[in-house]
């Protein structure tokens, strides 16, 4: 039995892998803490209005770029971690020059596409940093949950089938780190996501808003 503990698991992809891991009997840990998988995968969606958190920062950066950051940077160190991205993600913002918006008109789409970027950016980095806990990315496709809409044209069904794999199997290639995951096959990203300077700009830019640092030991 594997103890896994997923974000934003009250609904959609992260309920469905709680009840896909729980039916394999492994043992399930919802908003709370843990010593083994961790599955980051609370966001909003590309739709959303432009909202500022109570520190000021627009509300999608902060639930899908900096609260895993955060987390991954608190949290006693896990034994895997896995990342949700999107294909969106390669529409995201490489510069990082504006990740608060506070020079650019709001752009939903984009937004969120910045912050699956981030997601990926994050993931890596922490690969390198923590080269004994595998830390990987999904993209779970563009399905029908609230966040995706009725009409997302993906299969549901697979969608939760990758995180539940990556958190809970033996095999080598769930044990792999710093890669990027769609229905439990490799899949090309951005090329720029490789980039170790770009990786650790991010890391940077997180610690200078949050003054929590990733601990590299």
């Amino acid at each position: 039995m594997k103890t896994i503990f997923i974000t934003g698991s009250t609904d959609g992809l992260g309920f469905m892998a709680a009840k896909r891991l729980i039916k394999r009997g492994d043992q399930v840990v919802l908003h709370a803490r843990n010593q083994d998988s961790v599955i980051h995968n609370a966001g909003v969606g590309f739709q959303e209005p432009y909202q500022k958190t109570e520190d000021g920062f627009p509300h999608v950066f902060v639930i899908n770029s900096l609260a895993p950051y955060i987390l991954t940077c608190l949290i006693r160190r896990p034994k895997r971690l896995i990342y949700t991205s999107s294909g969106m993600h390669e529409q995201g913002d490489t510069s990082l020059e504006d990740v608060l918006w506070a020079k650019s008109r709001w752009n939903a789409a984009q937004a969120y596409s910045d912050t699956k970027l981030h997601d990926i950016l994050l993931a890596f980095a922490v690969a390198r940093y923590w080269p004994d806990v595998p830390s990987n990315v999904v993209s779970p496709g563009w399905v029908a949950t609230k966040m995706g809409g009725r009409h997302a044209p993906d299969d549901l069904d697979k969608a939760p089938e990758t995180q539940v794999w990556l958190a809970s199997s033996d095999e080598p290639d769930a044990n792999a780190s710093g890669r990027f995951w769609y229905h439990k096959r490799q899949k090309p990203y951005l090329a720029d996501a490789d980039k170790v300077d770009l990786q650790d700009s991010f890391i940077q830019l997180c610690a200078s808003l949050t003054k929590v640092e990733v601990p590299h030991r």
